[in-house]
């Protein structure tokens, strides 16, 4: 293992020979590391946390530090990142607690811009951006190849689906809606379909069309939900996405942003 002489690492933390620690990081004890992931300067992690392969730590990062959550009694939790990811600085992830299953997640291939904050049990998937200074709070789940933009904070428990994309400056305080495009508080509507990324990720124009349908018919002043859910089931050619969608909206616990 390649370790500068001024990192600090508990002879109780298990890293992979191939991974490489930086100066004056602090690795505590519990704490696995997998090979080719780089901590480049003053990383500090505490376990229970177990890292992936070929992650990239940027200065100032800490990981694995207690929930701030005023209910949080001390009891044991873990953080669990996957491979790829990239943490830039100053980026805080806290591990989880017993109220949310004591277990703070990230997947693989992630990008955390600087700032971001992933309070105590958050899920989240592969593939996401994080905007600088993004702020999730704890519960919060966010899906596959989402994007937040900068400077947005998202509320306890509110789900962002896959493929979202949320406008920068936002404050989610319901479900974001699966392959769409939401700004708030600008304006607390929905834009329609998330285009540009579902064309990217190989979605067809039909499927993209089917979408963008179906987000009209949800922002219809004349339809409640129901009836858009109906609308769309009636007039929309039926896929997994659209199935996915319905299921989202079906499933929200704290409403959606339409």
């Amino acid at each position: 293992m390649a370790a500068h002489p001024s990192a600090i690492i508990d002879p109780a933390a298990k890293i992979d020979p191939a991974a490489e620690i930086g100066p004056y990081c602090v690795i505590g004890p519990e704490v696995e590391i997998g090979a080719g992931t780089r901590l480049m300067a003053h990383v500090y992690i505490e376990g229970p946390a177990l890292i992936g392969p070929d992650n990239l730590f940027y200065p100032y990062c800490s990981v694995g530090v207690a929930s701030q959550d005023m209910k949080y009694r001390g009891e044991r939790a873990e953080t669990r990142i996957g491979a790829g990811n990239r943490i830039r600085e100053f980026v805080t992830i806290h591990r989880g607690t017993e109220g949310g299953g004591l277990l703070t997640s990230i997947g693989d291939d992630n990008l955390l811009m600087a700032y971001a904050h992933i309070a105590h049990d958050a899920r989240i998937g592969s593939h996401c951006i994080l905007g600088n200074a993004v702020t999730l709070a704890g519960h919060v789940t966010i899906g596959d190849y989402a994007i937040v933009e900068a400077f947005s904070g998202v509320h306890q428990f509110c789900r962002i689906g896959r493929h979202a994309f949320v406008g920068g400056y936002s404050v989610i305080t319901q479900d974001v809606l699966p392959y769409s495009q939401t700004v708030t508080p600008r304006a607390s509507k929905v834009y329609g379909a998330n285009k540009v990324g579902l064309k990217r990720r190989g979605y067809s124009a039909e499927t993209i069309d089917a979408l963008q349908k179906s987000f009209r018919l949800l922002g219809s002043e004349s339809l409640n939900t129901s009836q858009a859910i109906d609308q769309i089931q009636a007039s929309v050619p039926l896929s997994p996405e659209i199935d996915e969608l319905i299921e989202f909206i079906r499933t929200a616990q704290r409403g959606i942003i339409k």
